[in-house]
């Protein structure tokens, strides 16, 4: 394994001393050596050390290595997530009501949107759900909305300041096209991937996995946002710098979660691994379009009372499920707090302001 928390630290300066002393050891190239090094020290780890989170001893803070390390003889660190949100939604939501938590239980109290006067935002998908109650926020804030998707709705009309439709995310010529419509445009300040899909089927091996709905979660969820990023960065759509492109995405995408949320049962593949896929596009964008000034983030909207999640509703009030007008809110104040990071990409749960492991 990579690490070993438990290993005892005397055999642990064994294995260094025998890996340094080692013919092959020493005739390696210094980033090999820097590799074994950093996977015997993270190694010697204690379970209190910070490696780990103070929940459960999830992974927080890991290490790299890398050839080009600012850290002589070290392992470059990743960025740090900081505290993790919980994992157990129900457990959360019911820690949140316990403590009256004002982030979790009054969005309007904490509620930062200033930056969205004058900004000019892009959402896809905006037409209904979550989209939408972006969009009508957006605007009653001053923003200049510009909604994306396949046909329109009279709601969408009434608040958007322009909208395009024709809009299939799963389509590169239909990307490119929205793309030339506003390359004669001031750009885009915020680019909110929202267009998604979550079909309510069986998708387990009792019934049999939803290859076919699964492609098309994955299309959609995780090379959609692909296609309409490129689509506008590459036509200069996006502000470079100063630019954000705000992955809407799932905690259901955190692969460490599964073993919570999904204990022993798995189920519902196509969501999972199309919600994964989307917070690796993230990560990767945010590595690739950073030298350009533009923020990326994988942000969790929370849980809202959508057509999407109704099949869910029996746990609403339990798990704290709210309404899209108030989770619209969770997310813009998110965004605000998105901003050009040295490494990596924030995966933030909205509910609560904290990271989620990916």
């Amino acid at each position: 394994p990579s690490f070993c928390p438990f290993a005892s630290c005397s055999l642990l300066s064994c294995l260094m001393l025998a890996c340094s002393s080692s013919p092959s050891f020493a005739s390696a190239s210094a980033s090999a050596r820097l590799r074994v090094t950093c996977l015997l020290r993270a190694g010697s780890r204690s379970p209190s050390h910070p490696f780990f989170s103070s929940r459960s001893n999830t992974l927080r803070t890991r290490t790299m290595a890398t050839a080009s390390s600012p850290y002589p003889g070290e392992c470059a660190p990743l960025r740090d997530q900081g505290t993790l949100t919980d994992a157990d939604q129900v457990a959360r939501f019911a820690s949140a009501v316990a403590n009256n938590t004002t982030r979790v239980l009054d969005i309007d109290a904490v509620y930062e949107s200033e930056y969205l006067k004058g900004a000019r935002v892009l959402i896809t998908g905006a037409n209904r759900g979550v989209g939408l109650d972006l969009a009508k926020e957006a605007a009653s804030k001053g923003a200049v909305v510009i909604g994306a998707c396949r046909s329109s709705s009279k709601e969408l009309d009434e608040c958007a300041s322009q909208v395009i439709t024709g809009v299939d995310v799963t389509s590169v010529d239909d990307c490119m096209r929205m793309a030339e419509k506003l390359s004669g445009e001031a750009p885009v300040d915020i680019l909110i991937n929202n267009a998604g899909y979550f079909p309510d089927v069986a998708d387990d091996f009792t019934s049999g996995p939803a290859y076919e709905e699964a492609i098309k979660q994955y299309d959609i969820c995780a090379l959609g946002p692909l296609r309409v990023s490129h689509a506008l960065v590459s036509k200069g759509c996006i502000k470079s710098p100063g630019g954000k492109i705000i992955m809407i995405t799932s905690q259901g995408g955190s692969v460490t979660w599964r073993q919570v949320q999904n204990a022993n049962e798995g189920t519902d593949y196509g969501h999972h691994m199309g919600k994964a896929a989307a917070n690796m596009c993230g990560a990767l964008m945010a590595e690739e379009l950073r030298g350009k000034g533009i923020a990326v983030a994988n942000l969790h909207p929370g849980f809202n009372r959508t057509d999407m999640t109704r099949k869910y509703e029996h746990i609403w009030d339990i798990e704290g499920a709210v309404e899209a007008s108030v989770g619209a809110k969770r997310v813009w104040h998110e965004v605000g707090r998105v901003t050009l990071t040295q490494a990596g990409c924030p995966f933030v749960n909205c509910e609560d302001g904290l990271e989620i492991p990916n």
